[in-house]
This record gives structure tokens, sequence and C-alpha cells, in this order.
């Protein structure tokens, strides 16, 4: 059944009050970066801004810097709306989390404002450290996810789309050791471990053509030496490996390890590999991703359903999406291939006018999304169905 269209006007009208609120929450969390598990600011900010409307906000469940506040009638139906909020060194909110924490905060406002019209539960989760520390992992194994029946968010980028791949990922870090020397007058007495990792290298460009479409692997050195004048001894390097599954990912992760097994027994060094987990890949649910595009549609917005021109990246929403049924569509912020994540164009964009729109509208489509699955029981099952498919 359709979202009542007096319901869904309320919700919109709920977003549009709180938009200066709404736009403030985003420029203060651009203009004050903070890292994965350093969020404080952030956290506190919209904890207090959730306080002034009433909303008890829980803090620190799981991790120092993650939140809960949630309205409506427990036992029943219960969706919840993420926000991110932390930043990337040096570049700062070039992902636009700034945007995705104002888009939550207004998303959860706004169905609170309705959902003792439509019956269940929304629940607002404040999820740190999307940014390489796996933060929704951490809430997962806390049980936060437990007992929801969909979760959801939204991601700036380039394009609207409702439904994208997410990588599964893991980080694979390398320690060369091998035997000092004076580089000039005994280089033949030396071991270079500087020679294995650079090998390393090369050796896993020439595995490139026996990878599958979507695999990812990129790597830096992150210790090159001592000393111009001696035959290194220690060098470093680290991988981050991706691949559009669980199985190919491991798969690769053996070339990886291989290549660097290799190049060390070239070289007469040892190396020592240490593997840091990832992120799972991102399972979305098209029930609910077309739910919320129909929402977008009415909001004057025309998203690609899929696009396989753009690229992808990895996200703990794929995680989540492995033990609740999960939409993470991506709202254009700039125009199609002007910028992209993780540059500094695109954080100029996410505090810029149109980027804030679109943190709005985002918000009316989610929290329109989050109370239409809560007063639909049909579209529950539909969207549980698919997922239950998907985990099988």
């Amino acid at each position: 059944m359709p979202l009542d269209p007096k319901i869904a006007k309320d919700v919109d009208a709920a977003v549009e009050q709180e938009s200066a609120a709404l736009s403030r929450l985003a420029t203060d969390i651009h203009q004050n970066p903070e890292l994965r598990f350093e969020e404080h600011k952030a956290a506190a900010w919209i904890s207090e801004l959730l306080a002034a409307r009433g909303f008890q906000v829980e803090r620190g469940l799981a991790l120092p810097t993650d939140l809960r506040a949630s309205h409506g009638r427990a036992g029943g139906a219960r969706v919840a709306i993420l926000a991110e909020y932390d930043a990337l060194p040096d570049i700062g909110h070039a992902c636009g989390h700034n945007l995705i924490a104002a888009a939550g905060v207004g998303a959860f406002l706004a169905a609170a404002s309705v959902v003792d019209r439509t019956g269940g539960e929304v629940v607002l989760l404040g999820t740190p450290a999307e940014e390489g520390g796996g933060g929704k992992i951490k809430m997962i194994n806390a049980g936060l996810f437990e007992g929801l029946d969909a979760a959801m968010m939204f991601h700036p980028f380039d394009r609207d789309i409702l439904a994208h791949p997410a990588l599964a990922s893991l980080w694979l870090a390398m320690k060369f050791r091998g035997t000092p020397s004076h580089a000039a007058a005994a280089p033949h007495e030396g071991k270079s471990a500087l020679t294995a990792c650079l090998d390393t290298f090369r050796l896993i460009d020439g595995q490139r053509v026996h990878f599958r479409d979507g695999v990812r692997v990129h790597g830096f050195v992150t210790n090159g030496g001592q000393a111009v004048n001696i035959i290194p001894e220690l060098a470093a390097c680290e991988f981050s490996v991706r691949a559009r599954d669980a199985a190919e990912l491991a798969r690769v992760r053996g070339i990886v390890e291989r290549c660097a097994k290799g190049a060390a027994m070239a070289s007469d060094v040892s190396v020592e590999i240490t593997v840091r987990e990832g992120y799972r890949d991102m399972r979305n649910n098209m029930e609910l991703a077309r739910a919320f595009g129909a929402h977008l549609e009415s909001l004057g917005r025309h998203p690609h359903e899929q696009d396989a021109r753009v690229g992808a990246g990895s996200t703990d929403m794929g995680d989540v999406s492995h033990v609740v049924p999960s939409i993470h569509p991506y709202l254009a912020i700039v125009d199609e291939n002007e910028a992209l994540c993780h540059e500094h164009r695109f954080a100029e964009a996410a505090i810029q006018d149109r980027g804030l729109q679109t943190a709005l509208s985002a918000a009316k489509a989610l929290a329109r999304t989050a109370v239409e699955l809560l007063a639909d029981a049909e579209l529950r099952a539909r969207v549980r169905e698919e997922w239950q498919r998907a985990s099988s």
C-alpha cells in the first residue's frame, strides 16, 4: 500500500522546519573534521539537537562516539536510519559524512513526527568510524542491529543511484626483514628487505590479469629503509584487497600473500604478514531501494536504479546488509564526473548549497521510506523475503 500522501506531506514539512538546524549541523561537522573513533564533537552536536527536540539519547553503547535515539511503539516493526560523521585524514569531509549525519538526523526527526500514526518504531543510530574503523561491525557485535526490520542511509556521490555495489575488503600489512651492510663497501654482505618489498608490488601487478572484474588491490610503502648507504634491514608495506564477494576476496588474498612470500624468498629475507579484516560486500535490498526511489522521484529527482559506468568502494554498511535488510543509495552533490569521494573538490561540495539541499532531499526520502515500511506489513514481508533469499 503506497504511503498516505498526507503523511508524506507532513514528513516533508518536518524536514523543512528543521532545515536551518540541519544545515548548521552539517556545517559544524564539516568545519570540525574528526577521524574515526574520535568524533566527540559531532556526536555531541547530534545528541544536543535531538535532546533539544525532546528525545532521549543513549551514548557510548558499543563505542565512545556512537549514539541511539528512538521513538514509537516498542514491540512492533522497527526501522533504523543511520548517521555517519567521521572524516578522512588531511582531506576532511571529502566523503560527505557531514551530509550523511544531517540527512540521518533529519529523517529521524521527520519520521518520529508521524510514527504514532503509522505504528512501529523509528531508530536513529549514530555510527562512527566508517573510514577504515568498522564502527558498524562493532555495533553489530554489541547487538545494536538486533530486532530491526530494515536499516537505511544515503551517501553523497556524483549521480543518483538506488543500488550500487560495495566491495568486500581487507588489509594486509607486510614487514620484510633482511641483513644490513654498507651499501658501497660491502653490498654483497647485505640482504635487502626493500628489494623484496618492491618486488611484491611488481609480482602483484603481474597477477592482475588473473583478477575477476571488480577486484581492486592497491598498496603503499610504509617503511622504505633506514639510510641511503645501508642495505635496508627493514622494509614494510600495506595493501588493501577488495573483491565483489567473500570467495573472490579469499582467492585474491592468497595471490597477494604468495607474491610477498615469493619476493621474500628471491631476496633471501623473511616476511611477516598480518591481516586486518575489512568489510563485507553490500546486499542491496531492491524492494526497499525501489520504494526509496519512488519517493525520490516524487521529490523531483530521477535516479538510476544501477549504474555500471562507475566503480565501487567498500563500506561497513555492507556488514549491516548481511544481518538486516538494508539500502545505501547515492545522491549527487556535484555534476556527473565532476568529482568523486576522497577528492578535494568533493570536500568543497559537501559544504555548498547543493550538497546541503541534497541532504534535505535524502532526509525526506529516507523518512518517507521508513514510515512506509512501518505502515505496510506486506512491504515488510517482501523486503524480508528478498533478504532471506539473498542470505540462503
